[in-house]
């Protein structure tokens, strides 16, 4: 830009000369006037065009600024949605994992309530031969009935004490149940936190 302001003082200058070769000569002192009043106009132009071109030269610094600020915000982002994106999929990871385990948790204790229920049955079968046995016994009380009797009694304890160990287990099984459903929620709900705009 300084460049262009001296050519055009030095085309000002040439342009110029001549009249003050014919100002010297005899000619008008107006010509004269009019020559310091164009190198005045000349350097108020300079003068103003400097100023353009240090305004416009500030704001294309600003804008380079601004536009480097803008870079490193978005690539903040970027990084932002990255690891969001990450901690997403690890958490669908840990959701299917839950599920899997959930889906194990299930089939035991299907296995062990049908298993529960043969076991109730079998020992409802113990309990009426028992009473059947009960009965044949207040008439007679012979010592071969007597020892059937025992056994059968000692057998319908132990089935009662299995009944009430599947029981205990089942019940557990229900608690770890619960607890997986709760994570399980839990993680559905981070999941939908995170799948939610900024």
């Amino acid at each position: 830009m300084p460049m262009l302001v001296l050519c055009l003082l030095c085309a000002l200058a040439m342009t110029a000369q001549p009249a003050l070769v014919g100002s010297m000569s005899g000619s008008e002192p107006a010509q004269q006037e009019e020559l310091t009043l164009l190198f005045h106009g000349a350097l108020q132009l300079s003068q103003a065009l400097n100023g353009v071109y240090k305004a416009t030269e500030a704001q294309l610094i600003k804008a380079r600024n601004s536009l480097s600020l803008y870079g490193q915000v978005l690539g903040l982002l970027g990084k932002e949605v990255s690891q969001g994106q990450d901690a997403a999929q690890e958490l669908r990871a840990s959701l299917l994992e839950m599920q899997i385990e959930e889906d194990g948790l299930k089939l035991q204790a299907e296995a062990t309530a049908q298993a529960l229920g043969e076991v109730a049955r079998g020992q409802q079968v113990l309990q009426e031969k028992m009473k059947q046995l009960e009965v044949q016994l207040k008439g007679v009380w012979l010592g071969h009935v007597r020892q059937e009797f025992e056994a059968l009694k000692a057998h319908a304890d132990e089935q009662s004490h299995i009944v009430w160990v599947l029981t205990g287990h089942v019940q557990r099984q229900k608690q770890e149940m619960m607890a997986q459903q709760q994570r399980l929620r839990q993680i559905q709900e981070r999941l939908h936190m995170a799948a939610l705009p900024a």
